[in-house]
């Protein structure tokens, strides 16, 4: 039974016990339901959030029958609410939020005196009851973050002293009702992520109190209703990711106490208006993913408190970018991508000295980039891809020192790379496609551990420096001039200087000689039952003419003749990707099947002996069977060239899927999820399922393939290993830069966590649309949300099942890359969490940040937080 202790209730002069809240010291837990309110007649107010609170809302609460106020949000209280709250006919704020609720007792319309009935962030699946809407005195309804069905009752519009609608994150259909119109004090209107449907009514111009108006990701037509424009005291208006059309009203732009407007991801056409210079504390615009048309306004430079600018994904019809905006000299991000401008990039840019991106992609701007930009020195982002730019690259750009990530490819641009790179934090570097010429520059990764790399098709001379050759050949492919520095060091390679780029080093000799090993270990471990089969004269089934798929037979005369044949002996038209071990070919096969061929360099390494381990490795590799790993259909050997045949995957790789913007945005939401479990699933049997264990070493995106129904493959085991349990597992560093384990890079040890890291940055990567970088290593992730660094070419997440995926994703991949490898899950523990039941997310999703999902696990709850906790099982010390 509570007791009046200090601090623990609080009594009126006369003795009575008028409040109840037990210090943060104090946990009432499980004894919630044994505790003797009828002890506390006269409490007034309750409060035990986070108290650990489960199991149902005991009933003996209603025994108090003077409470005013109930707080018991942040526990794990489930289950109706009890019938028995009508009695507490004196309560006038009711918080439950929070907990696992399910129900609302229709019975609650009989407290009279609410003013406040808070109970978002539970499980409530039931419609709104009609009830709700009796209680006149409410000013405050707060149901977010539910999974409420049905309509928005018409009778909302009773509560005429309503100032906060909270209904987002729900599952709500039908239209939102004209009675809203009623309610004359409402402030904070929010009904984002529903499946409201319908036109938004202009009724709502009525709300004279309105500063909130959210009513973004649902599926609303129409127009915007030029009556939001009566709203004088609006500071937020979001209706993103609708289906709204028509022209924006030039009214909207009398809200003149606007600081975010939110149209994104809509049919809007017609021009931005003018009048839009009129708002003058602006401080968010985001108008992108529509059908705007006409030009940028000019006015836009008036609006000098601008924050954030994007326009992305319009098409301006006379379409400059104008000066004026050098006059918004707050700005942080100017996104104006694939938008059809034309002209040059502005000198006055250059003034924007707090810009961190600055995203012009995708136009048909000309003229050389300004010197001014250097100007921006605060910039982090600089992407001016896919234009008609030509001129140099100026030297200044080198020298803003938190520039991270450049893409000037698909340009015009000549000149030599500058050496002022080599000065700055670059981790991201594209120049591809352009007409640079001259030498690379030495230890062009600088200070920033340069992640990402392309020089491809360029006409750049002369040796790669040696700093640079862990990049893939990719990376320097169409420098016909181009060689690499470690020619000189090994006789048999100079044949290679001069073509494309071919980037060959002393890792990756040791990679290929151990691959070749391999293959001829399994060539043996599969040829001796063949002559066995033969010397009895039993004809093996896999040697049949016209079934290239059975390569297994090694009747290697039919194989490479007709792949020979169907490629016109390798011809580079076939070719659809090129790597360190060989190149890879499309062919289509007599039986009209289509197979990826991977022809290896094997003349480049001397055949090494044979041992006992390369067979048993080679037999445990072409047993792999799963759903998700990419299929070795077989292989053969015909005058030393190995040739290896695998499942063709239509829609090439992952990095290339999401470099690309067109096929980004095919990649949606709820497919990207699907890429993240399926690659979980496909290195839980690696590490689970087969025995002993086998380690990829290389998880990334390059390495994962897509099928025409964009199902995800996890491919190339060219440095995969058996996982012994009775050695060191000491081995040379292999892997892509980006994703290798910290521990493993600095040791040598290799175990299953090092696969999980790489899965990490893999999982975030899907989500972001690009490689983490430097959010890997951040320390300061407290301001960083987690829906900033979403791929910004998709819009929004819009259903509350998305949502929590997202974060589940996000959560996971934080959990997989933590520094300690103890500390990390198991890929089985990864793959069972996507098995866990949902639960609600306990915020508003755009107010979640990256240090929540860190540290904390929003999106966990229970025996589902328990999954991703530090594994208990052993592992090599490292």
């Amino acid at each position: 039974m509570l007791k009046s202790e200090p601090n623990h209730t609080a009594n009126t002069p006369n003795g009575r016990v008028t409040m109840i809240q037990p210090p943060d010291d104090i946990k009432v837990g499980n004894k919630f339901g044994n505790l003797d309110f009828s002890s506390f007649p006269h409490v007034v107010r309750l409060d035990l959030s986070s108290q650990g609170l489960s199991g149902s809302l005991p009933p003996q609460v209603a025994s108090l029958s003077n409470l005013k106020c109930l707080y018991l949000t942040f526990n794990h209280l489930s289950g109706e609410l009890p019938h028995s709250l009508q009695n507490l006919t004196q309560l006038e704020t009711l918080d439950v939020s929070y907990n696992k609720i399910t129900a609302i007792p229709s019975e609650i319309g009989n407290m009279k005196k609410l003013v406040e009935l808070r109970l978002g962030y539970n499980s409530i699946t039931t419609p709104i009851p009609t009830s709700l809407f009796q209680l006149s005195s409410l000013q405050v309804l707060d149901l977010d973050n539910n999974l409420l069905q049905g309509f928005i009752p018409l009778e909302i519009g009773n509560l005429k002293n309503l100032s906060q609608l909270h209904l987002s994150n729900n599952n709500l259909t039908g239209s939102v009702p004209p009675e809203i119109g009623n309610l004359k004090n409402l402030s904070q209107l929010h009904l984002s992520n529903n499946n409201l449907s319908g036109s938004v009514p202009p009724e709502i111009g009525n709300l004279k109190n309105l500063s909130e108006l959210h009513l973004s990701n649902n599926n609303l037509t129409g127009s915007v209703p030029p009556e939001i424009g009566n709203l004088k005291n609006l500071v937020a208006l979001d209706l993103s990711a609708n289906n709204l059309t028509g022209d924006i009203p030039p009214t909207l732009f009398d809200s003149i106490n606007l600081t975010s407007l939110i149209l994104n991801s809509n049919l809007l056409h017609g021009s931005i208006p003018k009048e839009i210079g009129n708002l003058k504390v602006l401080e968010t615009l985001d108008l992108s993913h529509n059908r705007l048309n006409g030009s940028i306004p000019s006015q836009l430079g008036d609006c000098s408190n601008l924050l954030s600018l994007s326009l992305s994904n319009n098409y301006f019809i006379n379409g400059e970018i104008p000066p004026q905006l050098g006059n918004l000299e707050g700005l942080t991000t100017l996104n104006l991508s694939h938008c059809n401008l034309t002209g040059s990039i502005p000198k006055e840019i250059g003034n924007l000295n707090g810009l961190t991106t600055l995203d012009i992609s995708g136009n048909r701007l000309s003229g050389s980039i300004p010197t001014q930009l250097g100007g921006c020195v605060n910039i982090r982002s600089l992407l001016l891809s896919n234009n008609y730019l030509n001129g140099t690259i100026p030297i200044q750009i080198g020298g803003l020192i938190r520039l991270s990530n450049i893409n000037f490819s698909h340009n015009s641009i000549s000149g030599e790379i500058p050496s002022s790179f080599a000065r700055s934090n670059l981790q991201s570097l594209d120049l591809s496609h352009n007409n640079l010429t001259g030498t690379i520059p030495q230890n062009l990764t600088g200070p920033g551990h340069l992640i990402e790399l392309n020089l491809s098709y360029n006409s750049l001379i002369g040796q790669i420096p040696y700093d640079l050759l862990h990049f893939a050949w990719d990376s320097f492919i169409g420098n016909k001039d181009l060689c690499c520095s470690s020619c000189d060091s090994f006789s048999s390679l100079p044949r290679k200087c001069g073509k494309a780029g071919h980037v060959i080093h002393l890792v990756s000799i040791i990679l290929l000689v151990t691959i070749i090993s391999l293959f001829f270990a399994a060539l043996a471990w599969i040829f001796l039952p063949w002559q066995r089969a033969k010397s009895e004269n039993v004809v093996p089934s896999s040697t049949k003419h016209g079934n290239l798929l059975n390569m297994l037979n090694f009747d290697e005369k039919i194989a490479y003749e007709e792949i020979i044949k169907a490629t016109e002996n390798f011809d580079t038209r076939y070719c659809i990707g090129f790597g360190s071990y060989g190149s890879v070919y499309r062919v289509e096969l007599p039986c009209g099947k289509v197979v990826a061929v991977k022809k290896l360099h094997c003349e480049e390494a001397e055949e090494p002996d044979f041992n006992k381990s390369f067979r048993n490795e080679a037999k445990m590799l072409l047993e792999i069977r799963h759903r998700n790993i990419v299929k070795l259909h077989g292989f053969c050997l015909h005058k030393k060239c190995m040739i290896l045949v695998y499942a063709f995957m239509e829609r090439g790789n992952l990095f290339c899927f999401l470099k690309n913007d067109a096929t980004a945005v095919e990649l949606d939401w709820a497919k990207r999820i699907n890429v993240v479990k399926s690659i979980a699933n496909a290195l839980c049997y690696l590490h689970q399922d087969c025995i002993p264990p086998i380690l990829h070493r290389d998880i990334s995106s390059k390495n994962i393939l897509l099928n025409s129904d964009m199902e995800a493959f996890v491919s190339d085991f060219g440095v995969a290993r058996l996982l012994n349990p009775d050695s060191s597992n000491q081995t040379a560093l292999v892997g892509t830069y980006g994703y290798i384990a910290p521990e493993f890079a600095y040791t040598m040890v290799v175990s299953e966590k090092c696969d999980v890291y790489s899965y990490g940055v893999l999982a975030l990567e899907t989500l972001m649309g690009t490689h983490p970088g430097e959010l890997l290593s951040s320390s300061s992730l407290q301001n960083v949300m987690l829906v900033d660094v979403l791929d910004p070419r998709l819009p929004p997440p819009r259903s509350q099942k998305l949502i929590q995926n997202i974060l589940l994703v996000a959560t996971i991949a934080f959990a997989c890359m933590r520094t300690e490898p103890k500390s990390r899950p198991s890929m089985k523990h990864v793959s069972e969490e996507f098995l866990c039941r949902l639960r609600p997310v306990p915020k508003p999703f755009h107010a979640v940040s990256l240090l929540e999902v860190k540290e904390y696990g929003l999106c966990m709850e229970g025996e589902n937080k328990a999954s991703i906790q530090p594994d208990a099982i052993s592992e090599p010390a490292v």
